[in-house]
C-alpha cells in the first residue's frame, strides 16, 4: 500500500482551489449540482467514502474521469480512495469530468469532502433547534396497542436515514424485546428499515421498551448516530381494582355523632394510573341489618361515616356492609370488585345499675362480725364485665357507726353485705340502711338521675351474752397515806340484758405490787399495804377478771389514782462536793422533791447545828433560786474532806436533813480530785499524805537529779569534742537529722578521706572525738577517722595515747574509752576554732540561700529537700533522765496528785 498522500497540503490545497475556480469559470453553464460528502479526516486506501449519482447530472455519459488522482470514480457513482490520504483542513474539493465520445459534450460534478466529527458535532449540537423536514433519522413516537390480536407479525413504523442518499445502509435495532428479555418480540428489515411486533404484549409487565436502531453500510461505517427508539404500550383495560383486604372491620361507638368517621378502606388497579382505567369509585351495596340505613361511603376516598345518632349497643352490636368498588369512573361498562366490611359498636356508659328489688330485709346475731348478711342484686344493660357495667355500692345513711361494709361480687355484680362491727342487741334492735349503687366508669347516658338506691333493713337478733366489762377502764382515786386496811369502791361489770352487777363474781388477775384485794361478790378493794405515789407515777393499775355463773367471763382494769401528800422532804442527790479552792470559793446545790409541785419549791437551806458549832463557823449558805442554794466556806481552811449537814425545808414545811462530803482540793478543774483522796488527822486536822503520793514526790526528786546529771554530762562532752578533718560536702550535711538508730553490721563509709565507722555493741565514755556518735544499749557508734584508718589519734597529752579498737567477744563489740587523762584544753580550743573557721561561712551562705528558689529570687514557700538516711529504728531512745530501757513500772504516774502533774507529763514525753 502506498504511503498517505495529504491533498490538503499547502501547494495541493492551492491548486484544487484554481481548479475549482476555473471549473466554476469555464463550466459555470456545464456544471451539475454539487456533491457534499462527509468523510472522517483520515481515509484508508481504496476505501469507499460516497456514491454520486452521476445520471441525475448526465445520462449519456460515456467516459466518467476523476481529475483528481487520489480518488477513483465508478460507474454507479461510488467513489474510493487510491491512496490513504490524511484531510488537513475542514472542506476539500475534487472534480468528476463527465463526458460522451460521441457528441464530445462534458460536463462536471464538484465533490465538496468534509471532516466527519465536524459535521456531526455541529448536527448533534444543533438537531433538537434546527431539523430539516425531510430528515428520517429521529426518534418517531411509536406504541403498540396492549394485547393486540394482530395480525402478527404487526408493522410499527419505517425508520430511515438521510444518509440512504449516499450510502447503502442496513438497518438494525437491539435492546429489550429484540436481544434482551423479553428476546424477538420486535425485529427490523435490515434493508427498508420496517420495524415489527411479533406477538401481544402485557403493559403490567412490560410498560415501555426503549431500543437502539442503528445505520450501518455494508463495510461496517456507521454514517449515523445510534437513535434511541421509544415503543410505548397502549394500556387496555384488563385488571379488575382489587381491596387491599378481603374483610375490613372497623368499630365505632355507640350513640356517636351524626359524621363520626367509621374507617377508610382502599382498593388498587394495575392498569396506566391517570387513566379511565384506574379511576375508581366505591360504594356500599348492602347493609345488614337492612334497616335503617345508618352508614355511607365517600365515593372517591372510601370513607365510612354515620349517617344517624342512633346507634345503640344494646339493640345491635355489629353491622355488616357489602361494598364496591370499580373503575372507569364508576361507568356501568367499567370493571367492579366486592369486600365485606364488619363494623362493631362499642360500649358507653349509657345504662345505669338499677336494683331488682327497692328494698331488703335480713337478720344478724349481736356480736358477731365478717358475717354475710345479704346479697343485692342489680340489672345493667351496658357490656358484661367492663367498667361500664361493674357496679360499686355505697352507703348513703344508717352506717354511721360502721357496723357494715357492703362489697362487689366480681362475677356476679352483686353486692354483698357484711357485719364488721359487733351489733348490740340492747342497745338497738333494727338499723335501716340506704345503699346507692353506680358503675365504675362515668355514666353518659340522657337520664337525669345519675344513681339508684335501694333500702335494707337489718334486724339485730338478741343472744344470751356473759358480763360486760364497760367501759373496760375504770378508775377510782386513793389518797398515798390511807391506812392499811381502808376499803374502796373497786370495779363494777353487769349483765347487759338485765344492766345489773347482780351473781357476778370478781377476782384480780394482775397485782404488780400486792397493795390491795379485791372482794369477788362486789368488787369492793382493801388496802393491804402502805400505797406510795412516788414508786408507781401516781397511777397504779390491777387487771379484773370478771366471771357470770355460766363461766363467761370479761377482762377489765381498775386504775387507781394515788392523790398525793406531803410525805416527801426535799434531798440533795449529790452527795459530795468538789470546791477546787485555788479557783473556788463556793460551790452550788441543788435540793429536788419527788412530791407533786403544790408539795415542793420554794425550798428553804439552812445548816444544820448549834449556834456556836464548827460548821457555822467554817460554811456559809446563799440562797441562789427555788430549788438551789451556794455553799461557800469561810476563813481560809485547809485542804481536806468536811461532812457539812444541809437541812432543805418544802413550801410546807416537809424537811429534810442531807449529809454532804464537802472537799476542799488543789485543783483547777473538779476532775482533777477524782483520784486525790485526803483524809483529816483526828485532832489537828492535818494532811496525811498516802504512800503512793511518797512515792510520787520521791521520784519527782530523783528526776530532777537525772535531769541536772545529763545537762552537766552534755556540756562536758561537748567541751571536749575536737574535729580532725571535714570533707568537702560536710557542709552539705549539716542539717541532716538521721532516724537509723538500730544496731547492725560493722559499716565503713569512706568519702574523700572521711570514714563513718558504725560499731554495735555497748559503750561508754565522757571524752571523744568530734563527730563522735555513741549511744548506749544496742546502739551504733559513729566515728570520724581521719585518713581512713581505724586508730585516731584524739586525745593525747603527756604521752597517752588512746586508741580504737574492736574487738568481738561473745558477738559483742567494745570501745575502749579514753584513758591516761583529761584532755588538753589548748587542743580543745583548737579544735573548736578550727570547726568553726571551716562551717561558718558555708553555713552562712546556706543560710541565706534557705528562702531562694533557682533563680536566687525571694521565696516565701521555698522547700528545702535532704538526704535519706533509712528508717526510724526499733530501738528507744536515751530517756531524758534515766537509763532505763523499759518503762514498765510506771503506772503509778497516772494516779499523781496535782503538785507532781507538770513533772510526771514532762518525764513521761516520749
Amino acid at each position: 500500500m502506498a504511503p498517505a498522500r495529504a491533498p490538503g497540503s499547502p501547494s495541493g490545497a492551492l491548486c484544487r482551489q484554481l481548479l475549482l475556480t476555473l471549473a466554476i469559470l469555464t463550466f459555470a453553464c456545464d456544471a451539475c449540482k454539487t456533491v457534499t460528502l462527509h468523510v472522517p479526516a483520515k481515509l484508508d486506501a481504496e476505501k469507499f467514502i460516497g456514491r454520486v449519482n452521476l445520471k441525475e447530472c448526465f445520462k449519456s455519459a460515456t467516459l466518467i474521469h476523476s481529475r483528481d488522482p487520489d480518488f477513483q470514480i465508478l460507474e454507479d457513482g461510488s467513489v474510493y480512495t487510491t491512496h490513504a490520504i490524511l484531510l488537513s483542513s475542514e472542506k476539500s474539493s475534487f472534480t468528476i469530468l463527465l463526458s460522451n465520445t460521441e457528441t464530445h459534450e462534458e460536463k462536471e460534478i464538484l465533490v465538496l469532502l468534509e471532516h466527519q466529527t465536524k459535521v456531526l458535532k455541529k448536527r448533534h449540537s444543533q438537531e433538537k433547534v434546527l431539523r430539516r423536514a425531510k430528515r428520517r433519522w429521529a426518534p418517531i413516537p411509536c406504541s403498540v396497542p396492549e394485547n393486540s390480536l394482530g395480525p402478527f407479525p404487526l408493522f410499527l413504523q419505517q425508520i430511515q436515514s438521510d444518509t440512504a442518499q449516499n450510502y447503502t445502509i442496513y438497518y438494525s435495532i437491539s435492546g429489550p424485546g429484540v436481544d434482551k428479555e423479553p428476546r424477538n418480540l420486535f425485529y427490523v428489515e435490515r434493508d427498508t428499515g420496517n420495524l415489527f411486533c411479533t406477538r401481544p404484549v402485557d403493559r403490567e409487565t412490560y410498560p415501555s421498551f426503549e431500543l437502539v436502531a442503528f445505520a450501518t453500510t455494508p463495510d461496517g461505517y456507521t454514517p449515523e448516530y445510534p437513535l434511541t427508539l421509544l415503543i410505548r404500550i397502549e394500556d387496555e383495560n384488563d385488571n379488575y381494582p382489587i381491596f387491599t383486604e378481603t374483610n375490613y372491620i372497623f368499630k365505632v361507638f355507640e350513640n356517636s355523632k351524626v359524621g363520626t368517621t367509621v374507617g377508610q378502606v382502599c382498593a388498587t388497579d394495575k392498569d396506566e394510573p391517570d387513566t379511565l382505567h384506574t379511576r375508581l369509585r366505591y360504594s356500599i351495596i348492602e347493609q345488614f341489618p337492612a334497616s335503617p340505613t345508618l352508614f355511607s361511603m365517600h365515593p372517591t376516598t372510601g370513607v365510612i361515616t354515620t349517617t344517624s345518632s342512633q346507634l345503640d349497643r344494646e339493640l345491635i352490636d355489629k353491622y355488616q356492609l357489602k361494598i364496591k368498588v370499580q373503575d372507569m369512573d364508576g361507568q356501568y361498562f367499567g370493571l367492579q370488585t366486592t369486600a365485606a366490611c364488619v363494623i362493631n359498636i362499642e360500649d358507653v356508659n349509657d345504662n345505669l345499675p338499677t336494683f331488682t328489688r327497692s328494698s331488703y330485709v335480713a337478720s344478724v346475731e349481736e356480736n358477731r362480725i365478717d358475717v354475710e348478711v345479704l346479697r343485692i342484686a342489680v340489672q345493667d344493660k351496658d357490656l358484661i364485665h367492663t367498667a361500664n357495667w361493674r357496679a360499686n355500692y355505697t352507703f348513703l345513711k344508717g352506717n354511721e357507726d360502721g357496723n357494715f361494709k357492703i362489697v362487689t361480687d366480681s362475677q356476679t355484680n352483686e353486692g354483698v353485705l357484711y357485719v364488721v362491727k359487733p351489733l348490740n342487741y340492747e342497745e338497738k334492735q333494727q338499723l335501716t340502711l340506704q345503699i346507692g349503687a353506680v358503675n365504675e366508669a362515668p355514666y353518659i347516658g340522657t337520664s337525669r338521675s345519675t344513681m339508684n338506691m335501694a333500702t335494707v333493713t337489718v334486724n339485730v337478733q338478741n343472744q344470751d351474752e356473759g358480763p360486760e366489762c364497760d367501759p373496760r377502764v375504770q378508775t377510782v382515786r386513793i389518797k398515798e397515806n390511807v391506812p392499811v386496811g381502808t376499803k374502796n369502791v373497786g370495779y363494777k361489770a353487769y349483765d347487759p340484758e338485765t344492766r345489773s352487777s347482780s351473781g357476778i363474781r370478781y377476782m384480780k388477775s394482775s397485782d404488780p405490787e400486792g397493795w390491795v384485794d379485791v372482794d369477788e361478790n362486789s368488787g369492793v378493794i382493801t388496802i393491804l399495804k402502805r400505797l406510795d405515789r412516788e414508786a408507781r407515777s401516781g397511777v397504779y393499775n390491777i387487771s379484773i377478771l370478771a366471771s357470770d355463773k355460766d363461766g363467761r367471763t370479761c377482762n377489765g382494769v381498775l386504775g387507781i389514782i394515788l392523790e398525793d401528800v406531803n410525805d416527801n422532804g426535799p434531798v440533795i442527790r449529790q452527795r459530795t462536793v468538789i470546791i477546787c479552792k485555788t479557783v473556788m470559793s463556793s460551790a452550788e446545790i441543788v435540793a429536788v422533791d419527788p412530791d407533786e409541785p403544790i408539795h415542793g419549791p420554794p425550798f428553804d437551806f439552812s445548816l444544820e447545828g448549834v449556834l456556836d458549832s464548827e460548821v457555822l463557823r467554817m460554811w456559809r449558805l446563799t440562797k441562789v433560786n427555788d430549788t438551789a442554794a451556794r455553799l461557800s466556806y469561810l476563813n481560809d481552811l485547809q485542804f481536806g474532806k468536811y461532812t457539812v449537814p444541809v437541812r432543805v425545808t418544802d413550801r410546807l414545811g416537809q424537811s429534810l436533813v442531807t449529809q454532804l462530803d464537802v472537799i476542799l482540793c488543789d485543783c483547777v478543774t473538779p476532775n482533777d480530785c477524782s483520784t486525790y483522796e485526803p483524809r483529816l488527822r483526828p485532832g489537828n486536822g492535818e494532811v496525811i499524805l498516802g504512800k503512793w503520793a511518797i512515792l510520787a514526790i520521791l521520784l519527782g526528786i530523783a528526776l530532777l537529779f537525772c535531769i541536772l546529771f545529763t545537762l552537766v554530762c552534755g556540756a562536758t562532752t561537748g567541751a571536749a569534742k575536737k574535729p580532725k578533718v571535714f570533707p568537702d560536702d560536710l557542709a552539705q550535711q549539716n542539717l541532716i537529722v538521721s532516724n537509723t538508730e538500730a544496731p547492725g553490721d560493722d559499716k565503713v563509709y569512706s568519702t574523700n578521706g572521711f570514714t563513718t565507722h558504725a560499731v554495735g555493741g555497748s559503750a561508754r565514755g565522757i571524752c571523744g572525738t568530734l563527730g563522735s556518735r555513741v549511744k548506749s544499749g544496742g546502739q551504733e557508734t559513729i566515728e570520724m577517722v581521719k585518713g581512713g584508718h581505724q586508730t585516731m589519734e584524739s586525745c593525747q597529752e603527756a604521752g597517752h595515747h588512746h586508741t580504737l579498737e574492736r574487738c568481738k567477744e561473745g558477738g559483742q563489740h567494745t570501745l575502749d574509752s579514753c584513758r591516761g587523762g583529761p584532755i588538753a584544753t589548748d587542743n580543745c580550743k583548737y579544735t573548736y576554732s578550727e570547726w568553726y573557721t571551716y562551717t561558718q561561712p558555708r553555713l552562712g551562705e546556706k543560710v541565706q540561700q534557705c528562702d531562694r528558689d533557682n533563680t536566687h529570687m525571694q521565696a516565701q514557700d521555698y522547700v528545702l529537700s535532704y538526704n535519706y538516711e533509712g528508717r526510724g529504728s526499733a530501738a528507744g531512745s536515751v530517756g531524758c533522765c534515766s537509763e532505763r530501757q523499759e518503762e514498765d513500772g510506771l503506772e503509778f504516774l497516772d494516779h499523781l496528785g496535782p503538785k507532781f502533774r507538770t513533772l510526771a507529763e514532762t518525764c513521761m514525753k516520749r
